[in-house]
């Protein structure tokens, strides 16, 4: 079962890069290369403790239909989702949040299981595991950099729950 895991130190609160990390609309931004849209569940806003969100988009040219819950929520520390049903075997995702002197750490956590047994393993050494890192790191950077900026109140302006000083 691959396991990847990401750290970016990001100058900005902490508690505004746990909300743009949860954000709905900063994650259909994050993936409009591949056509992704929240289909159900929290389609847009901040995703909250057990809930819910569908996702479709294209992969490898192929249409992916993914749910995942959040399973921990700890703001502005720590929050996680897994996958409720879609074409893995299994995953979860772990978000951490570190308040640093320059501003965050945030660390990512993704572990996963492929589908299909030794065609599943055989994928992830091929391309599946190299593909799932770009984009995971595609995504820290884009959170990375609409912190940083001047853009990120409008993935926050109608969010529910926003933690004071974002």
């Amino acid at each position: 079962m691959p396991r990847l895991e990401f750290q970016i130190n990001i100058a900005a609160p902490c508690e505004r890069v746990f909300d743009l990390a949860r954000s709905i609309d900063l994650h259909k931004a994050s993936m409009a290369s591949h056509h992704e849209e929240a289909i159900a569940g929290v389609t847009s806003g901040l995703i909250g403790p057990g809930e819910t969100v569908t996702w479709r988009a294209r992969q490898f040219g192929l249409p992916v239909r993914l749910t995942s819950r959040i399973t921990v929520f700890d703001p502005p520390h720590r929050f996680a989702d897994a996958m409720v049903s879609g074409p893995f075997k299994s995953f979860s995702h772990e978000h951490v949040f570190e308040r640093t002197s320059g501003g965050t750490v945030m660390r990512d956590v993704f572990d996963y299981r492929s589908p299909l047994g030794l065609l599943g393993r055989l994928a992830d050494w091929l391309f599946l595991e190299r593909h799932m890192k770009k984009l995971l790191a595609a995504r820290n950077a884009i959170i990375k950099q609409v912190a940083e900026s001047t853009e990120w109140p409008k993935y926050l302006a109608a969010a529910d729950g926003s933690h004071g000083d974002v």
